[in-house]
């Protein structure tokens, strides 16, 4: 049998991932929890490392299911919104004719749940952002759909010589859900990602007690100085010290090494790596936040708070445009009203440059970058450390990987079977099979394997 080494289904994990805003989660380019939508963190000390199903998770599932509910919702009302827009209507050359003489108050009722409804996460998430006096990408969305809403209504309801903008406020915020969906749906993923870090570890650890015996405890319950037996084939609780026995070690999901590491009495065990063929005893060394692998975990943590330049620049772009709007948007008012026009006419000027002013690809655009690099990455087992650096990547002309576990997984694989003239290659794989049963060995491993 031979060595051979075979690409990954799914790479190992390199430290880092890239989602604050919830939890656990990425700095995206929305505040989740200034819109009331906040999700649950992960307490890892809590949990001992101890795989625990879900809480973040089903706190970002019900997000993501929010945020698609009101999509598709508000998608649906935006049909027949902007059938009953006669401007949409003479666009496509059918006529401004009213379909029947209620369609404005038809459009009024649909354009107020998509306003209410739809556009509520919005509306709250622009609160905290007036407060602070720093207006973003919410304020603007909230203030040209409010601007949009409101003066429509007045029209609908008797305001003379205006013109509705149902349209422009029912696809505004159908798209800016759209993209906020996007984003969280990645996110989650590469949340996910992060959990599967903390399942790396065992919930109970075999520790050695006074007599000599042992007895199954919590691995929360493991202090330094404890002695733990790790037997073949089950994962190591916390980082220790091999003082009695020795064995290989799988240390792939941790290290990307994928070759099984030797360690000896006296040597240092990481906190999730798989023990081979040999029973070895550990005495603990490090436990709870001060193990490698919650190290890996806070290091990715701290790395979700970390913001691209291009969302950067999407978050001055949306301040410096709101106060634009408001500016512009208040002198075309006071402008058309000194030049003799109605009132009437100005506002209708003041409101087309405040909806105008919010960019529906601005708000799209930014969450779609960061869904698809987030969930590619996720997708591959990569945990982004620095966004910032992520998104400079695309300037790289060369990588240079330092070892084969990080493109390979180099598991042990038969690549070839050579038999003497006349030799029966199935008898002889069954005879290898049956000498290797009760090996713990990695090419024993691969012997028995159908």
């Amino acid at each position: 049998m031979t060595n051979n080494a075979q690409k990954p289904d799914t790479p190992p994990p390199m430290a880092g991932m890239d989602h604050a805003a919830m939890g656990h989660g990425a700095k995206s380019s929305f505040d989740h929890a200034a819109m009331g939508l906040g999700a649950k963190s992960v307490d890892h000390a809590a949990m001992g490392h101890a795989p625990q199903g879900g809480g973040a998770d089903a706190g970002h599932g019900d997000m993501v299911a929010d945020f698609r509910r009101r999509f598709w919702v508000c998608l649906v009302l935006t049909i027949p919104v902007l059938v009953l827009s006669p401007m949409v209507r003479d666009f496509l050359g059918q006529g401004m004719a009213p379909l029947f003489a209620a369609e404005e108050w038809v459009a009024l009722a649909l354009s107020s749940i998509i306003y209410f409804w739809g556009g509520w996460p919005f509306l709250t998430g622009a609160l905290p952002e007036v407060r602070s006096g720093r207006p973003g990408m919410m304020t603007l969305v909230a203030l040209a759909i409010s601007t949009a809403y409101f003066y429509s209504a007045a029209v609908t309801l008797g305001l003379p010589g205006g013109e509705p903008f149902y349209w422009e406020l029912a696809t505004l915020v159908t798209i800016m859900l759209l993209g906020h969906w996007l984003e969280m749906r990645s996110v989650l993923g590469a949340s996910r990602a992060l959990e599967e870090l903390v399942r790396l570890l065992p919930d109970t650890a075999l520790r050695v007690k006074a007599d000599g015996g042992t007895e199954e405890v919590p691995v929360a319950a493991l202090v330094a100085g404890d002695r733990v037996v790790i037997r073949p084939g089950a994962k190591v609780p916390v980082d220790g010290t091999i003082t009695e026995g020795t064995s290989s070690f799988n240390e792939a999901m941790l290290t990307g090494e994928s070759k099984p590491v030797n360690r000896t009495t006296g040597e240092t065990v990481i906190g999730g790596a798989v023990n081979g063929e040999g029973a070895v005893t550990i005495e603990v060394k490090a436990t709870g936040e001060a193990t490698y692998l919650s190290q890996v975990i806070a290091m990715v943590k701290a790395a979700q708070n970390s913001r691209s330049r291009t969302q950067d620049l999407a978050t001055r772009a949306a301040t410096v445009l709101t106060w634009v709007a408001i500016t512009v948007g208040l002198g075309s008012f006071a402008y058309w009203v000194w030049a003799g026009e109605s009132v009437t006419f100005a506002l209708e000027r003041m409101v087309t440059v405040m909806v105008i002013a919010c960019p529906h690809a601005l708000g799209l655009a930014v969450p779609l970058v960061v869904a698809v690099s987030t969930s590619l990455a996720a997708k591959n087992g990569l945990l982004i450390r620095d966004r910032a650096a992520f998104e400079r990547a695309r300037d790289l002309n060369a990588v240079v990987f330092d070892k084969t576990g990080t493109l390979t997984e180099g598991r042990f694989g038969v690549s070839d079977i050579v038999m003497l003239e006349g030799g029966d290659e199935a008898a002889a794989l069954r005879m290898a099979a049956s000498v290797e049963s009760q090996s713990q060995h990695p090419i024993a491993q691969v012997s028995r394997s159908p």
